[in-house]
């Protein structure tokens, strides 16, 4: 899958701050990844021992492939999604930074497709931006005052850590072959697919159930079952995960509207605020460009 593909199935899910410590652990020494939480831990120094299973990898001396790694060493991340506990180990004394966050209720049906546990060995050298950001994910300022969970910002940095995880993990080709998956299911996968590569164009459910060889009402319900949300209300998702990334990369309001295939500016708008707790989409990109992410 490529990386706007990447983007438009992850950029729409978000993840609220719980608690963001600083753990200094003695060799051998465990350090538990609760279930219910997605857990990012960066390592500041020391090795961690990577869980057997975990979807790792580390480079090769030329940087070029993924290959597997039992380690995360000074500058790797591991990204635990939550699903279920898991457990890492101090291979020698270490310090790491964990970020333990919440994904918001619309994000696990979606979290289905990324596995347990993966690595990255170095976030910096393919994420500069979101390696530099890491350490202030539930700070507002590099001061010691909390983020408060409930903000836009602390969201979008949290977001952006993650989806920066995801992004190298896949450039280091350490990700399975196709992955991710939207869905095991040719039909559904078909009307997906088109959503993503057409998000302007003026879909019905109909419309959608003819590209999946489906009726109506079966269409409907094992897109709900598979995606849980509508086949409309994913088409939404998929626009705003796109205006997003157009209006962070400076592109005008109006043309992200017509790119999109809202008939208006206001009514382009209108949608951007139901979907962002009433933030206007020159207000989001002042927002992403002001923390440094765009």
């Amino acid at each position: 899958m490529n990386q706007r593909a990447l983007e438009d199935l992850f950029a729409d899910l978000e993840w609220d701050v719980a608690t963001a410590t600083h753990e200094h652990l003695v060799a051998g020494q465990p350090l538990l990844l609760g279930a219910g939480r997605t857990a990012v831990v960066t390592v500041r120094s020391g090795a961690l021992a990577v869980p057997s299973g975990a979807l790792r990898c580390t480079l090769d001396p030329a940087g070029a492939h993924g290959r597997p790694g039992d380690l995360v060493e000074p500058g790797g991340v591991l990204l635990a999604v939550g699903r279920r506990a898991v457990t890492v180990r101090a291979r020698s004394d270490a310090e790491v930074r964990v970020t333990r966050l919440l994904p918001t209720p619309t994000s696990a049906p979606r979290l289905q497709v990324v596995p347990d546990v993966i690595t990255v060995p170095d976030l910096g050298a393919s994420e500069p931006g979101a390696a530099a950001l890491a350490p202030y994910v539930g700070h507002v300022d590099p001061a010691p005052a909390r983020c408060h969970e409930a903000t836009r910002l602390c969201r979008l940095m949290a977001t952006t850590l993650v989806l920066a995880v995801l992004r190298a993990w896949t450039r280091n080709g350490c990700a399975p072959e196709g992955w991710p998956a939207r869905t095991a299911d040719r039909h559904l996968a078909r009307a997906l697919d088109a959503i993503h590569e057409h998000p302007g164009r003026p879909w019905t459910v109909e419309d959608l159930a003819a590209v999946a060889a489906m009726s109506r009402s079966a269409f409907a319900e094992r897109f709900r079952a598979e995606t849980g949300t509508s086949p409309l209300g994913y088409v939404t998702e998929v626009r705003m995960a796109r205006a997003r990334s157009l209006l962070a990369d400076g592109v005008r309001v109006s043309e992200v509207a017509r790119r999109l295939g809202y008939a208006s500016d206001e009514g382009f708008s209108r949608a951007f605020r139901r979907h962002h707790d009433g933030v206007l989409p020159s207000a989001w990109r002042e927002g992403v460009v002001g923390a440094g992410v765009g």
